[in-house]
């Protein structure tokens, strides 16, 4: 069957080193939708972080949809109204937030309204994060916390120092929740019931779409579950040694325009 959903990471996948979109990926995407193709961004990112990406791309016309949050949040991109709600409780975000004190990392949560922190001092990965999905810093005791929604938590440090920690986060904790690196410093935790993978299979259900009419194209750990789901897995170039194994195929770099050569050599082709 032909692909009919391409969902598609945005960092270090789509966007280049500059976060930039070429115009190759733009002309690709323009006609991949003149095809009939969804095209959906599948994104870590907070919603906040894409609405600008979405409008540069032209993806919030009736039909269009969108995934943050690592699948904790799918929405019409167009009505913004909310398709899949996936949120960490109370308890989880107390329990996440006393092991990274055990840890010692910086940690924020976030929601739709913005970023949380509960660390006086505010990381700088914290500050880099809001600077880079447009969002908001509040600070916030965990007391303070009790009536947020929250979709995800981002424990983030230097990438050494961040990968020595995760070896001692108990085993319970990855039983408990899907948690992945995103970026070098990086690591997200959302709820188990949330992933990239799960929440592309509930949008082709939705669509009446079957798996092997779906491709995901990314280059990090918290793209793995997309790429497991699909039947048309792509890593691109530049993405990780053992993402690439899993591969169906595997396109140019993000600084090459990697997603329009998969968008045109396997979708439209």
């Amino acid at each position: 069957m032909s692909i009919k959903l391409v969902a598609v990471d945005l960092d270090g996948t789509l966007l280049t080193d500059k976060r930039e979109i070429t115009t190759e990926v733009f002309d690709a995407v323009q006609d991949a939708k003149k095809a009939g193709i969804k095209i959906v961004i599948a994104t870590g990112r907070p919603i906040t972080g894409v609405q600008q990406i979405l409008k540069d791309l032209k993806l919030t016309d009736p039909g269009d949809y969108v995934i943050t949050f690592n699948g904790g949040l799918v929405q019409d991109a167009a009505t913004k109204e909310d398709v899949v709600k996936e949120t960490l409780t109370y308890d989880d975000y107390l329990d996440i937030e006393l092991l990274s004190r055990k840890l010692g990392l910086p940690m924020h949560a976030s929601t739709k309204k913005g970023m949380y922190t509960a660390n006086r001092n505010i990381g700088k990965y914290t500050i880099h994060e809001a600077m880079l999905v447009d969002s908001p810093v509040f600070y916030r005791t965990p007391e303070e916390m009790a009536d947020e929604e929250i979709v995800k938590i981002m424990m983030v440090d230097e990438p050494e120092l961040l990968d020595q920690k995760i070896k001692q986060i108990p085993q319970a904790f990855f039983d408990k929740y899907n948690i992945s690196k995103s970026a070098p410093f990086y690591l997200e935790i959302c709820p188990k019931t949330a992933s990239k993978g799960k929440a592309i299979k509930y949008l082709a259900d939705y669509l009446g779409l079957t798996l092997d009419q779906t491709m995901a194209i990314g280059d990090q750990e918290n793209d793995r579950s997309m790429l497991e789901m699909v039947e048309n897995p792509v890593v691109m170039e530049n993405g990780t040694p053992e993402l690439k194994k899993m591969a169906k195929y595997i396109t140019k770099s993000n600084q090459e325009s990697g997603v329009a050569y998969a968008i045109r050599e396997w979708v439209l082709d």
